[in-house]
């Protein structure tokens, strides 16, 4: 879809009630489902982090959406994962909005003022790493080449929304982590990677309400 028409349509979701939790069971494998259950009943008290699902026109206007591939850190559950720009509330963050949009600066180059904040999305808590997720969805309306930052990201992922919207980027697959082994996780296949995992479950809610309004 041309960058135009989506900026005009996509704050209409302003007006829909998230689907939340049911759009994020949908890509949750079952031995996460359980743990998010029994999350429910204990106080983990978890570290905050805020991320940015950020939408742009590319060089021919069409719309993509940016993920990045995070670099391989022995300690990080989540290293070497595809995901959204973002990172842990600091104490200069004034809310999880702020906390995006620093990040999203410091990772991939866009100036928080570039960016227009449409709405915040479901929170996600994840277990391995004991974070509350909070994402938020922006517009970037320029077509600036991307600064990545090269101690934290390995790649850029640039989604075609029109790839992203088709049903045949779901499939399953079976994976090994630094916590699970031979699991069959529900996954997206977006530009070659497989993008499984806390991602996954929040782009299945930015999937639902975009099949809203476009």
């Amino acid at each position: 879809m041309n960058f135009s028409e989506f900026s005009v349509r996509i704050p209409k979701i302003k007006n829909l009630d998230l689907p939340g939790e049911a759009s994020h069971l949908k890509m949750a494998p079952e031995f996460r489902v359980e743990e998010l259950r029994k999350a429910r009943l204990k106080s983990k008290n978890p570290k905050k982090a805020g991320v940015m699902a950020l939408f742009y026109p590319d060089a021919s206007g069409q719309t993509r959406f940016l993920l990045i591939l995070r670099k391989s850190h022995p300690k990080d559950v989540h290293s070497n994962q595809v995901g959204f720009p973002g990172g842990k509330l600091e104490k200069q963050d004034r809310d999880l909005q702020e906390t995006a949009l620093r990040e999203t600066h410091e990772e991939v180059g866009v100036h928080p003022s570039k960016i227009e904040i449409i709405r915040p999305l479901s929170e996600l808590y994840i277990p391995p790493s004991n974070f509350e997720v909070f994402p938020f969805l922006g517009l970037y309306h320029k077509t600036k080449p991307f600064v990545p930052q090269t101690t934290e990201v390995a790649a850029l992922v640039e989604v075609e929304l029109a790839q992203f919207m088709k049903d045949e980027v779901l499939f399953t697959q079976n994976l090994s982590t630094s916590y699970a082994e031979n699991v069959d996780v529900p996954a997206f296949k977006l530009n070659g990677y497989t993008v499984w995992g806390a991602t996954s479950m929040m782009l299945s809610e930015i999937r639902m309400l975009l099949h809203e309004v476009l």
